[in-house]
């Protein structure tokens, strides 16, 4: 790539430009909900302390590597790569990480943007008062209705997806630094607004005690995990997004304060964001514990019941849309960003990926709907039907009563089901077209990017290189930072690798 391409995208205006940039893209739909019920049910302050200390020592070590390799090329993340491993001497093959990144953001956006439609329609479900005095069951109905409706998912889909595709062909400078200088101070003042609601509900005791009670015994090794694991993708990691923001970022800003900052604004939304459901959820007697129902299955009961239930839901569902768009725009960069650098200009550029990505997000639409039965790594389980019970009152049981286990690469569940002999009850597990794009991201292509940044800028690239585009005024500091990615970062990435694989 010729030096004139270098820095042909545009430079954010300043430091805070790029930290409100980064935050936008690292806060998305898991901050909102995922987050705080981890903590919650994971032993409260205790899971906390150790995201944060899983954050320390993974999280932002390896961001500050990410974004580090984006500076010092000032390309896309494709490009950046091919010119780093060719001045590094370094293998061929570390270039794999701006195609593999650029790749995993595509197939996040695509389906990424089937999800965020559903917060669409419910800013104006909201709005329009459709949840007044609803029950359980109304909105499981409701939101079991807009699943199984193709044409309104597309129709979703199809409005985020021009939403993103909006900003991004307007570059740099009048798209992203526009709309997140817009955005993410809507963000925070939105969520300052709900915690302020919240902390005037009956359950705000409660949900306080929920998030941040300290309660070691519940701290397993699956919670450290989970902390672990969540640590490194909250910060959008291993997919290029935070590589090619890190290429506009200003030469002469502090990569390590500046990183810190990312992520103690990122950690503050997401336990502000907690604050905000868990009281709500509580003070109207309901269940904590439902996942992402708890968004669009839950909530809505508590707000279709509150006083100014509509105003404050419809305002809730801004805030989650706002997340999900400033996440999506950060996702599709480093593919426009490539493209433009091919030559293909900024416009045609954002088509070309957007409209590729729509595309492929009507797998996830059918995913949803007509598509739903037909699976691949299907694990049949056929068991006779015993009586509930006896299976409450002897759980080893249900291991007794199974007749035969077969594996399909193939199969259309439903067909399965229908098949059981009587007195039979099949059971299946396998991947839609929607779970094997999320398996193949979240849980193989975004932990081997991270792996292997942190390889590269660890044992590849000089302490030299490293040093003069680090600036790290502290020496103690920077060696801290370089040990970490040199050693505690790749073990700890790896055990989330082979744990996702398991």
């Amino acid at each position: 790539m010729s030096a004139d391409k270098r820095g042909m995208h545009g430079i954010w205006g300043n430091r805070w430009t790029f930290i409100l940039a980064a935050t936008g893209s690292a806060v998305g739909l898991g901050n909102i909900w995922k987050f705080p019920y981890m903590a919650g049910e994971n032993g409260g302050g205790a899971f906390v302390l150790m995201y944060l200390l899983c954050i320390l020592s993974v999280g932002i070590p390896v961001m500050m590597a990410e974004v580090l390799l984006g500076r010092k090329g000032r390309m896309s993340p494709i490009n950046t790569m091919r010119e780093m491993t060719n001045k590094e001497n370094a293998p061929h093959a570390f270039r794999g990480i701006g195609w593999m990144g650029a790749v995993a953001g595509f197939f996040i956006l695509s389906f990424y943007s089937v999800i965020a439609g559903w917060t669409l329609a419910y800013v104006g479900k909201m709005a329009s008062g459709e949840f007044s005095s609803a029950t359980a069951e109304v909105t499981g109905d409701v939101f079991g209705q807009l699943l199984s409706d193709p044409w309104m998912l597309t129709g979703l889909h199809t409005i985020f997806i021009l939403m993103t595709g909006a900003v991004i062909a307007r570059g740099v400078k009048h798209g992203l630094e526009n709309s997140v200088r817009i955005l993410m101070p809507l963000l925070f003042v939105m969520l300052v607004l709900l915690l302020g609601y919240s902390m005037t509900t009956p359950g705000f005791s409660q949900g306080w005690s929920f998030l941040f009670n300290f309660q070691t015994a519940a701290l397993t090794s699956d919670a450290l995990v989970s902390a672990l694991g969540h640590s490194f993708f909250t910060l959008s990691l291993g997919m290029g997004a935070i590589m090619a923001y890190g290429a506009y970022m200003p030469a002469n800003a502090s990569l390590g304060k500046t990183i810190l900052a990312v992520g103690v604004l990122d950690t503050l939304v997401a336990l502000t964001a907690g604050l905000v459901i868990f009281p709500i959820v509580f003070s109207y007697g309901l269940e904590p514990d439902s996942g992402p129902g708890l968004l669009f299955q839950t909530l809505p009961i508590a707000f279709g019941n509150m006083p100014g239930g509509a105003m404050i839901g419809t305002l809730f569902f801004l805030l989650v849309l706002i997340a999900a768009w400033s996440s999506a725009i950060s996702i599709a960069e480093p593919a426009v960003a490539w493209a433009v650098e091919r030559g293909w200009g900024r416009l045609r550029s954002t088509i070309i990926v957007c409209g590729f990505a729509w595309l492929l997000g009507l797998g996830t639409v059918m995913s949803f709907s007509d598509w739903s039965g037909k699976q691949i790594f299907v694990t049949e389980t056929v068991s006779h039907a015993v009586n509930a019970e006896l299976v409450a009152e002897d759980e080893a049981a249900t291991e007794a009563e199974v007749v035969s286990t077969k594996f399909h690469w193939y199969a259309d569940v439903n067909e399965l089901k229908a098949a059981a002999a009587e007195g039979f009850v099949v059971k299946t597990e396998g991947k839609t077209f929607f779970n094997v794009l999320d398996f193949l991201t979240t849980n193989l292509m975004m932990p081997l990017g991270g792996l292997l940044i942190a390889i590269f800028v660890g044992w590849f690239m000089t302490r030299e290189s490293v040093a003069a585009e680090a600036r790290v005024k502290s020496p103690v500091l920077f060696n801290l930072w370089r040990f970490m990615v040199r050693y505690i970062s790749p073990v700890a990435i790896f055990f989330i690798f082979i744990e996702g694989l398991a």
